[in-house]
């Protein structure tokens, strides 16, 4: 079927139009956008992208019985404009959240649903949960101002925003979908013998950001009374905050904490923080289209659904509901494979029961 790219006119959100409709109704945020008639006298665009394939459209971004390293020579070319003096966006309200999503576009790895899932969770925190529109950043290719470009500098820059002058009460977000690699563990705080890493948009020329500096620069400054949700969806994401403890959770709903302090202290100064992550630290990650019809990542619209369907909701269930809705996914399209394997996981500064407390963002 010819398809064409539209935009939702609320959200924003790219849908794939068939050719000859008039309106699309947006799977996201359920607005009717009227649409506007082709350019082209009703011919499809010969060099519009195809139609997006089922799970996992994304193609693999590790996979861990070939290669664990995510390797700069497959990005042959600049991926940014250069941006030297990072200006600090202004700081506002007690609701904060960094989303940043990055498909890698041109590139033989790129992605086709982390801008989606950046943008869909910025919809849901402002109008679901309540967060000031001026709260939240969003870093992705798709931004005019260069400085929510998702650069290496950039993505740092939004970071250090989001924990400047937190204080009790005040709750912190952030997400990420795009790249994540491994790499070996230099300094000995890991148990694995790895740490875990970002993949910004001009890592070929300036590096990844390691789970040891996302740690040290939105965890350990956390006060007394501020909380910080990490939403991470990406390969290899297990401890991607490098929190202390995670938390193994079976079918049955047992569970016990590992204790992952090494060497380093990886907690924070009073606060909490809570990591959501879309796999373990050896699994790969992937998006789809079954869920929606336009590619997102199984954990960003599974933890959305599961927020927007159940009530008071513990942190147990919210895990094991994620883990049911991307395996039944999974199997429906006949993905049940060990290498396609993909479980959301929980990790924390502290230990807690899972199954009483309840989820607060």
């Amino acid at each position: 079927m010819d398809v064409r790219r539209c935009k939702c006119q609320r959200c924003g959100m790219n849908i794939a139009a068939p050719i000859g409709a008039q309106t699309i109704i947006c799977p996201r945020c359920q607005f009717v956008t009227q649409l506007q008639p082709p350019r082209n006298n009703g011919f499809a665009n010969n060099n519009m992208r195809p139609e997006f394939p089922a799970y996992p459209a994304r193609p693999r971004r590790m996979n861990p019985n070939v290669n664990n390293n995510f390797k700069p020579q497959q990005f042959n070319r600049p991926m940014s404009p250069q941006i030297n003096n990072i200006r600090p966006p202004p700081v506002h309200g007690r609701k904060r959240a960094v989303l940043c999503g990055i498909n890698y576009r041109g590139h033989a790895k790129s992605l086709k649903g982390s801008i989606n899932d950046a943008l869909s969770m910025r919809y849901f925190l402002v109008e679901k949960l309540g967060f000031p529109i001026a709260s939240v950043i969003v870093l992705t290719e798709d931004e005019k101002d260069p400085y929510k470009y998702p650069t290496k500098a950039n993505i740092r820059s939004a970071l250090r925003w989001l924990v400047h002058g937190c204080r009790s009460g005040d709750s912190l977000v952030f997400h990420y979908s795009g790249h994540g690699a491994r790499v070996r563990d230099r300094d000995g705080d890991e148990i694995d013998g790895h740490d875990e890493s970002l993949c910004p948009v001009d890592y070929e020329t300036e590096g990844r950001i390691l789970d040891d500096e996302i740690n040290s620069t939105i965890v350990r400054p956390l006060p007394p009374g501020a909380i910080l949700h990490g939403i991470i969806d990406t390969c290899f994401s297990g401890t991607f905050l490098d929190l202390p403890f995670l938390c193994r959770i079976n079918r049955a709903g047992y569970f016990k904490w590992e204790d992952h302090r090494m060497r380093a202290y990886k907690g924070t100064s009073g606060g909490t923080a809570f990591s959501i992550s879309a796999c373990d630290d050896h699994q790969s990650s992937g998006d789809t289209t079954a869920f929606t019809g336009v590619p997102m990542g199984a954990l960003t619209y599974s933890f959305i659904q599961t927020l927007e369907q159940e009530t008071k909701l513990t942190y147990g269930r919210l895990i094991m509901s994620m883990q049911n809705k991307i395996q039944e996914t999974q199997k429906a399209l006949g993905l049940n494979g060990a290498n396609e394997t993909q479980e959301p996981q929980l990790s924390s500064s502290e230990p807690f029961d899972i199954h009483s407390k309840l989820v607060a963002i």
